[in-house]
C-alpha cells in the first residue's frame, strides 16, 4: 500500500526538506540525543521515497504485467433488467465447444507471454443460468494451467437471485470466487436492479448473500454508485461491513448518450463521503485504498487504469474476441485466432487505451498514476478523444484524498507502516 502514516516528529523532519538540504546538516541541528532517531527517521522516509536524491529521473511506472485476465460471457440471458447493463438480452449462450477453443486460445497467448496468472471471469448476461458450463470449463482451465505451470484465478459474476446450494458447494470445493451485485439495501437497488418482469429484486439477493456466506464462499460484493443510489450508499456499506464482505464501489458507465449534471456529480460526492464515514466507524483488519473505489488502485502507480488493450480478453458466447465487455460487437478476432492477445494490443480503431501521461489535463495531475486516467472507453464514449481525462476526474480528485485518510486512520489503527523517529 503506497500511504505511510507519519508521527509529527517524522513530519517536522520531512517538511525540513521542502527546499532541497544536505541530510547531515539537517541532521545535525538536532541536539544529540535525538540526532541518531532522526537519522533513523530519515532513512525511513528514503526506504518508502518520501525523500530523494536532486537530481533524480523518476521513470513513468511500467505497463508491463504478467497477469492475463479473460471475460468468459457464458450467455446473454438475464432474470434482470439492470438500468445501466450493455448487454442485448436472449437465450444465446456459449456451447462447451466454444468454450474449449476460448480457452485454447487463452492459453495459447500464456505461452507466446512471459504469464505468470490467468484470472478467469465467468460473466454474462446471469453467468448462472449457466452453470454447468461454467463447471466443465473450470476442470478444462485447471488441467491446462497445471501443464503450463501457471496459476489460475477464477470468479464468478453474478446478479444473486438464482444461487443455489449446489452451485455454492461447487465454488467452494473449486476455490473460485463469488462476486454479488448489489447496489442498496431497499428501493433504489430495486429501480436499478428490477426483474425482467419489473418486480422488486433485493430481497432475493439478499438470501442468495447469506446463503453464500453459510456454506463458506469466498465471497464479494460489487457495487454500483449511481446517483440514484448513492443517498442509500453509507447503509450498504455498513451491511457489507457487519458481515466482513470485501466490496468495490464501482461508478456506473453511462449506456446511451450524456453524461451526469453537475448535481447528480455533487450527489455521487456526498454518498460516497457517507459511504466512508461509515467504513471510518468500522475500519476493517484489509487494506481499503486499493480495492474500493472504482478504477482507483493505489497499491501501485500504473499509466493505464485497467488490462483493456493490453492484458485483457473478452470472449463473446459465439467466440469472438473483443477489448472490452462494453465492445462485445467490436470484434477484433475469435478464438480461432493464434495468438488473440497479439490480436488485442495491435488493433487501434476506436478506443484506444493512452499513457496517462500523454492524456492532456492529467499530465501534471498529482493523482495520475493512481486513477490511470479512469476508464479509457468511457472517455471516448463521453468526450469523442483518447487522450482526455475521465468524465468522473472531478469525482475522482473528490474522493482520493478520503481515501488517503481513511487508509491513514486504518493504519493507525493497526499500528502499522508507521515513520517514526
Amino acid at each position: 500500500v503506497a500511504v505511510s502514516v507519519a508521527n509529527a516528529p517524522a513530519t517536522d523532519l520531512l517538511e525540513r526538506f521542502t527546499v532541497p538540504r544536505l541530510a547531515r546538516a539537517v541532521v545535525s541541528c538536532f541536539p544529540f540525543p535525538a540526532r541518531s532517531q532522526a537519522l533513523h527517521a530519515l532513512r525511513d522516509l528514503v526506504t518508502i521515497g518520501l525523500l530523494r536524491p536532486v537530481g533524480e529521473t523518476l521513470s513513468p511506472p511500467q505497463t508491463s504485467s504478467r497477469t492475463i485476465t479473460v471475460w468468459l460471457h457464458v450467455t446473454n440471458a438475464c432474470n434482470l433488467r439492470c438500468t445501466y447493463c450493455y448487454v442485448n438480452k436472449n437465450v444465446a449462450s456459449m456451447d462447451a465447444r466454444t468454450g474449449y477453443a476460448a480457452l485454447d486460445a487463452v492459453f495459447r497467448s500464456v505461452k507466446r507471454g512471459d504469464i505468470t496468472t490467468v484470472v478467469l471471469k465467468y460473466a454474462g448476461g446471469e453467468s448462472t443460468l449457466n452453470f454447468g458450463l461454467i463447471r466443465v470449463l473450470h476442470a478444462y482451465a485447471s488441467k491446462k494451467a497445471n501443464a503450463l505451470g501457471v496459476t489460475l484465478e477464477e470468479v464468478v459474476l453474478s446478479n444473486g437471485v438464482a444461487l443455489t446450494s449446489a452451485m455454492l458447494d461447487f465454488l467452494r470445493e473449486a476455490h473460485i470466487r463469488l462476486s454479488i451485485s448489489l447496489d442498496s439495501l431497499g428501493v433504489a437497488h430495486d429501480r436499478q436492479r428490477p426483474f425482467a418482469n419489473g418486480r422488486a429484486s433485493v430481497s432475493y439477493v439478499l438470501k442468495g448473500i447469506e446463503l453464500a456466506l453459510q456454506h463458506g464462499v469466498h465471497l464479494h460484493l460489487s457495487i454500483t454508485v449511481t446517483p440514484q443510489s448513492a443517498s442509500s450508499l453509507a447503509e450498504t456499506v455498513a451491511f457489507a461491513l457487519e458481515r466482513g464482505i470485501p466490496f468495490n464501489l464501482n461508478l456506473a458507465r453511462p449506456v446511451t448518450g450524456g453524461f451526469l449534471t453537475h448535481e447528480e456529480e455533487e450527489s455521487l460526492i456526498a454518498g460516497i463521503a457517507s459511504a466512508l464515514e461509515t467504513i471510518e466507524k468500522h475500519l476493517p483488519s484489509y487494506p481499503l485504498i486499493g480495492t474500493v473505489f472504482d478504477r482507483a488502485f493505489f497499491s501501485a502507480p500504473h499509466q493505464f487504469a485497467c488490462g483493456a488493450g493490453h492484458n485483457y480478453i473478452v470472449v463473446d458466447h459465439t467466440g469472438s474476441i473483443a477489448r472490452c465487455q462494453m465492445t462485445l460487437q467490436e470484434s477484433v478476432g475469435t478464438v480461432f485466432t493464434a495468438d488473440p492477445l497479439l490480436a488485442i494490443r495491435e488493433h487501434k480503431n476506436g478506443f484506444r487505451p493512452v499513457p496517462v501521461d500523454e492524456r492532456e489535463g492529467c499530465r501534471e495531475c498529482m493523482w495520475r498514476y493512481w486513477c490511470g486516467g479512469g476508464c479509457p472507453l468511457l472517455s471516448w464514449q463521453v468526450r469523442g478523444r483518447n487522450d482526455l481525462p475521465s468524465p468522473y476526474c472531478r469525482v475522482y480528485k473528490a474522493v482520493f484524498p478520503q481515501l488517503v485518510r481513511l487508509e491513514a486512520l486504518r493504519l493507525l489503527a493497526q499500528n502499522t507502516s508507521f515513520v517514526s523517529n
